[in-house]
């Protein structure tokens, strides 16, 4: 009679813990001090900084890769993919204003890969680092037979905090205000499996480099804005913010344009976006060319060079072009709020 292990279904248990071991000490980088436990437990510990907040609310999001993973499997490239989990959830919170406390991750695959998984780990953690946040702990899930060897999937769930009076909801926008637009590093993480459609796996490989650009995370500059605005004003160069100056946020992923940017719109108003406003980069056009794509179709799926939107009252757009232009993020005015009935219009 053939004796069964674990091991033999595919799981190796003694591995999987030498791989946590090793991880260990790349988490503890992104630390902060209310972090009271290490990774490897039954459950996070993480004491909530209560004194520096008169009515807090807690803020999460879940978020994951997506099918970009699959261009990091093709060229066997997997230390930006972490950043990109940590990217999706860290600036879906930075939207209504929260700053961040944690972030835990979720790595599944079908058969351990240990420089693999590390170069993934070490990404999350860099995103973690980035975005001021701790990593705190997650799962490594090895599930064989769900998914191909060499196929892994990325996610993770944030937490964050927000001042009740502080928080960005988009109720305040109002005809006049104007869009201002930031900078992407590229395709970001949505639109990848149009991607695929439109290359070839030799061109996928070809283009990894660009493909596999990490997507920005906008905490540091956004919380700096955020910050000066809820104190009454900063000055910078003779501009000045004015109190609550910055009435929306959209972060572009998923329904690009037209639905993140309606998401957060009274229903009184649309926003007019100029898309001559800012250049275009030129991987978006190769898609949309290779691919024989309709305009309304790019700008309804990638970010096309513009990660996130503020929406932001009129006087104090110079100040806030300039406030960012100090963290080397580049910024436009490329639209405005008009009266509508909470819709997007792209000119």
């Amino acid at each position: 009679m053939r004796k069964l292990t674990y091991k033999k279904s595919g799981v190796d248990i003694q591995k999987a813990g030498i791989f946590k071991s090793k991880i260990r000490t790349v988490v503890r980088k992104s630390f902060s001090k209310g972090v009271l436990k290490d990774i490897g437990g039954f459950g996070s510990f993480f004491r909530f900084p209560k004194e520096k907040y008169r009515d807090p609310i807690l803020v999460s999001s879940s978020d994951g890769v997506g099918t970009k993973l699959k261009i990091a499997v093709l060229a066997n490239k997997h230390d930006t993919v972490g950043i990109d989990a940590v990217a999706m959830n860290v600036n879906d919170i930075l939207c209504v204003g929260a700053k961040m406390l944690f972030f835990l991750d979720y790595i599944a695959f079908s058969k351990l890969e240990e420089d693999v998984l590390i170069d993934v780990v070490k990404g999350i953690n860099n995103g973690c680092i980035e975005a001021d946040c701790s990593l705190i702990g997650g799962e490594t899930a090895q599930m064989p037979g769900m998914y191909k060897d060499g196929d892994y999937d990325v996610a993770g769930f944030c937490v964050g905090v927000a001042e009740r009076k502080n928080i960005i909801d988009g109720s305040k926008i109002e005809a006049g205000d104007m869009v201002i637009g930031l900078e992407s590093n590229g395709v970001h993480s949505n639109g990848y499996s149009l991607v695929r459609k439109v290359f070839s796996g030799n061109e996928l490989r070809r283009m990894s480099n660009e493909l596999l650009k990490p997507t920005r995370i906008y905490v540091k500059p956004i919380l700096s804005l955020l910050n000066a605005s809820a104190r009454g004003g900063s000055a910078l160069g003779g501009k000045r913010y004015t109190l609550n100056a910055i009435k929306g946020i959209a972060h572009i992923t998923g329904g690009a344009f037209y639905d993140k940017i309606a998401r957060i719109l009274p229903k009184d108003v649309n926003v007019r976006i100029d898309k001559s406003a800012w250049q275009v980069p030129k991987i978006f056009r190769l898609i949309q060319n290779k691919g024989g794509i309709e305009d309304k179709e790019m700008y309804h799926t990638f970010n096309m060079g513009v990660g996130m939107v503020l929406i932001v009252e009129p006087n104090s757009v110079k100040a806030v072009i300039s406030k960012l232009a100090g963290f080397k993020l580049r910024s436009w005015v490329i639209g405005r709020v008009v009266k509508g009935r909470k819709e997007v219009e792209i000119i």
